[in-house]
């Protein structure tokens, strides 16, 4: 399947989303490790703390990268989503760029009643912005695009993790 703005992209772009396209899965070796961060993480969350989210977080990234022998990259949590007209902002990655290092962004709360977000959902935000990364470190493609391959590569991370 080809999403609608595939036809306003140029022909090296396309090219980028037919390879980002034929990549559906990422495999992660089952541990109990990882299904102990997760557990953590979600119980973390409830607590409304977003430092000891952020640090949850922080441990996750690092097991997930280290698994898959990819650099390592900071994920800041912070609380409220930033929101305008266009909706609310869950996530952000921002890639390797004049030298800066790559990192990630989550914002742990809804902006219009500034509730803690729902553990799936968060879950799933922070597998989207990591799996941005893998697209550039693990997959070495030159973009980091929404394509169908690129949201089963999310669900692939989501049922392996969460799955316990």
């Amino acid at each position: 399947m080809v999403f609608s703005y595939y036809t306003r992209l140029s022909e090296t772009q396309k090219r980028v989303y037919r390879q980002s396209d034929s990549i559906s899965f990422i495999s992660l070796k089952q541990t109990t490790e990882l299904f102990e961060l997760v557990d953590l993480l979600a119980s973390t969350l409830e607590t409304k703390d977003t430092r000891l989210v952020q640090n949850v977080c922080q441990q996750l990234s690092d097991r997930i990268l280290d698994e898959l022998q990819v650099e390592k990259i900071p994920v800041e949590i912070l609380s409220v989503r930033p929101s305008n007209d266009w909706g609310e902002l869950h996530g952000l990655y921002f890639q390797k760029v004049d030298g800066q290092h790559p990192k990630i962004q989550l914002w742990m709360r809804t902006a219009q009643h500034k509730r803690v977000v729902a553990f799936k959902t968060f879950l799933r935000t922070f597998l989207h912005e990591i799996c941005h990364h893998l697209d550039y470190e693990l997959h070495k493609l030159p973009d980091s695009l929404h394509t169908e391959g690129f949201y089963k590569r999310i669900s692939s991370l989501f049922n392996q993790l969460n799955s316990n």
